[in-house]
């Protein structure tokens, strides 16, 4: 290895800058192929009754491995198949009902080529991402997506750098078009991840983490605000529900209104509910996403909610701690 002399900050700083605006503009030359071509492939992927295959080597397959699961993460079913492994007993992986999309920039690796003539022979569509129209993966393709660069980033123009750019956006311009094609909402997202905090956030509902039937205080209009407290410091949400002989709704009572009592003298070893309690309280519904919940209380400033049914029952309290400890943020 040649020992050169470390680039100061400046050329640093210049290399770093350099490498972005070539890619930032290889990636912009591709909006002008974003054509028929285009509507293609998307057809082609739209039309598939199996999977979406994404194969290529070395850098083309990294690439091709993170476009696969794109595509599988917004609505398209896909996997990555190593064409070298391919060759040796993964092709059975392949099916009639599938699409392939073929990556190498020269359009020409030999692991890759290999395939062609079987895809071929099982009437597979082949969509190509390839740096060269007129190579052999290109022209064996029902559909090319070209992602030509005029130079890589690297000096040497060597390393795959901006072609390698270059196919993950033409990637994710793909998934995006089909995302939206396929009317791919927020929660068919999460579905798709549900261990992560976005899937806790878009799928976690108030009836998933709601305390219900012996844990929700629960008092009568006439009982006497001592007994209300008690059952408030034994249910521990710093409020109470005031339900009617049918157990239906009619009010809440919380610290706010106890110190409210205070502030207005009431009497508060002779008080009732009905004197002091807050009518027509602020309810969720069990379907409400808790993400939802959670953005009620901040607004309100209150850190729990009643959740009541269609009948107005008070059927449950989330309290903002449980949304925490849920990991919705």
């Amino acid at each position: 290895m040649n020992m050169t002399k470390p680039l100061n900050k400046a050329q640093l700083l210049k290399a770093g800058k350099r490498t972005l605006d070539m890619e930032a503009s290889a990636v912009a030359a591709l909006i002008e192929r974003i054509d028929d071509n285009f509507i293609k492939a998307c057809e082609l992927i739209l039309a598939c009754r199996g999977r979406v295959i994404v194969t290529g080597m070395g850098k083309s397959g990294h690439i091709g491995s993170k476009i696969a699961a794109t595509l599988a993460s917004t609505g398209t079913p896909a996997f990555f198949v190593h064409p070298g492994e391919a060759s040796h007993g993964d092709l059975g992986m392949i099916t009639r009902d599938d699409v392939v999309i073929g990556i190498s920039y020269s359009g020409s690796s030999a692991e890759l080529i290999t395939l062609l003539p079987l895809l071929k022979r099982l009437g597979i569509p082949l969509i190509s991402m390839a740096g060269k129209t007129e190579s052999p993966l290109a022209q064996a393709a029902d559909v090319q997506l070209d992602i030509s660069i005029e130079t890589e980033a690297c000096p040497l123009n060597l390393a795959p750098t901006t072609s390698t750019t270059a196919t993950l956006a033409m990637g994710d311009a793909l998934a995006i078009a089909l995302l939206e094609a396929r009317g791919f909402t927020a929660e068919d997202f999460a579905f798709s991840h549900p261990g992560g905090a976005l899937g806790r956030k878009l799928l976690l509902k108030v009836e998933d983490i709601m305390h219900k039937d012996t844990e929700v205080p629960r008092v009568r209009t006439d009982t006497p605000l001592s007994r209300a407290l008690l059952e408030m410091t034994e249910k521990g949400f710093g409020m109470t529900t005031i339900v009617d002989d049918h157990n239906r709704l009619l009010g809440v009572f919380t610290d706010g209104d106890l110190r409210r009592s205070v502030d207005q003298g009431v009497d508060l070893s002779s008080a009732v509910m009905s004197q002091v309690m807050s009518a027509n309280p602020k309810t969720v519904h069990v379907n409400l996403l808790a993400a939802e919940a959670l953005g009620i209380m901040e607004a309100r400033k209150i850190t729990a909610l009643i959740v009541a049914n269609d009948q107005g029952e008070p059927v449950g309290v989330v309290h903002m701690h449980d949304i925490l400890r849920a990991g919705v943020v």
